[in-house]
Order: structure tokens, then C-alpha cells, then sequence
């Protein structure tokens, strides 16, 4: 027996079979699972040049508000709309609680869109990966469901498809038996726009959420994390995370 592995000559089978079936395969009629992974014009390919990045200020963010995660939702089927209702939740409300002075305070947690993301570290088939611009994504063509990224995010930022689903959206192609997670709603951003949360939180008036170019010292988001002092959660694992917190 050579010294390849017998898991390695399986993944090598695998991943050659996924690429070919991937040209053409589709979850229903017109949705197919690449379309995700290929929402950049092919004239305007990705680049570092750009990384993109969320800055949440949570003194901002109201108890109570559900706007960010209602408008996550709505934008890729997640719930409601005589969908079937899933336990897939790319962006959640979370409590945070001071236990000396008992001071409360509520921030939308999304995936963090790391610099050095464990979730693609630990994938055994590459279908966790990172774009050059910073956006994690998944590959569902060749996600097996092992869900090791899910266990590997220190953020609890990833969801797993149980049930088989029905009319989905073109922009967010899912499938049973896959993982998923927040998309900074890239079919948004590589059109020029914000996503989905982003947008809800500043319709409201709320302004907790800026979105941007971190790159970029003459943007918005750049211009605020020079101006204020900021936070990565779990810091210590230096992860570079996309999303950084002010006021926690």
C-alpha cells in the first residue's frame, strides 16, 4: 500500500468528481449551488487589493430590535415566505452581561469573515474557503456535511441544512445536508451594494452597522476604526477578523 492515505485518495476521487458535476448540476429548475461562488463578473475578478469588513457599534444596537436578523432572513430565505422554517441562523442577537456592575448589552454575532479562518483550516475538502477580498464562503458542491467547520468556529456562526428545501432564491442557493453561514450577502457587495443587515439597520435610523472597505483609508468604516477604539471577539486567537465591535 503506498503512503498516501486511504482519506486522502477519497478526497482526490471526490473533489475530481464534484468538479465535474458541478457544471451542471442544480438544486430546483434555474438554481444552481456555483452561482454563489461565481456572483463576481468574470471581466472584474476579486482581488486583495480590497478586504472587505463590518464595524458594529453596539451602543448603537437596541434590545429587542430584530431588524439586521429579520432582514437577513428575507434576503435568503431563511424563514417566513411559505418556506419550510430552519434552523439556519447567519446572523443572531446575543446578550452580553457585566456580572460586577450587571450592565446588559445586545450585538448582532455573524459569521467574522477571518483573516486566518479556522473553519477552512479544518475542512477536508476545501469547500470552506476564502476569497481573496476576505468573504468566507462554502463550496456546497463539495461539502459533505462533516460539519468539522462547525465545530472548529469559535463564533457558533455556522448553520447546517437539515431539511430538503423548496423554493429557494437564485442569489442564495442552499442545499440539504450542507453547511452554511453569513455570505456578507455577496451577490450584494459584487454588484456595488451593502448587505441585507446593513441596509435594514440604517432604513431604521439604528446606524449600529457600517460596512466597507478596510483597505481603503478614505472609506467609511476605515475612517470610524481610526476614530474610535474597537474590538475583535476572541481576540487572543488572532484571527484578523472582518468584523470588528465598538463599545463592547
Amino acid at each position: 500500500m503506498s503512503e498516501e492515505s486511504g482519506i486522502d485518495i477519497y478526497r482526490r476521487r471526490f473533489l475530481s468528481g464534484s468538479a465535474t458535476a458541478a457544471a451542471g448540476m442544480a438544486i430546483v429548475p434555474g438554481v444552481f449551488l456555483h452561482e454563489i461562488g461565481h456572483a463576481k463578473p468574470a471581466a472584474d475578478p476579486v482581488t486583495s487589493d480590497v478586504r472587505w469588513g463590518m464595524l458594529i457599534d453596539s451602543n448603537k444596537c437596541a434590545e429587542g430590535c430584530n431588524d439586521c436578523v429579520k432582514a437577513c432572513n428575507d434576503e435568503h430565505g431563511l424563514t417566513g415566505h411559505d418556506r419550510p422554517a430552519t434552523d439556519a441562523q447567519w446572523i443572531r442577537k446575543v446578550k452580553l452581561k457585566d456580572k460586577q456592575t450587571g450592565h446588559t448589552q445586545t450585538l448582532p454575532l455573524l459569521c467574522q469573515h477571518c483573516e486566518h479562518p479556522p473553519c477552512v483550516d479544518v475542512c477536508p475538502t476545501g469547500a470552506s474557503f476564502k476569497r481573496h477580498d476576505g468573504i468566507v464562503l462554502v463550496d456546497k458542491h463539495i461539502c459533505i456535511g462533516c460539519r468539522y467547520c462547525m465545530m472548529a468556529c469559535p463564533y457558533k456562526a455556522r448553520s447546517f441544512v437539515h431539511e430538503t428545501l423548496q423554493d429557494q432564491l437564485p442569489h442564495a442557493p442552499r442545499g440539504k445536508g450542507t453547511v452554511e453561514s453569513c455570505t456578507f450577502c455577496v451577490h450584494r457587495v459584487d454588484n456595488d451594494g451593502t448587505p441585507a443587515c446593513v441596509e435594514a439597520c440604517s432604513a431604521e435610523n439604528h446606524n449600529a452597522m457600517v460596512f466597507g472597505d478596510l483597505n481603503d483609508t478614505s472609506s467609511e468604516i476605515s475612517k470610524q476604526l481610526r476614530q474610535h477604539s474597537t474590538s475583535q471577539i476572541r481576540a487572543d486567537l488572532q484571527l484578523n477578523t472582518g468584523v470588528r465591535y465598538r463599545g463592547i
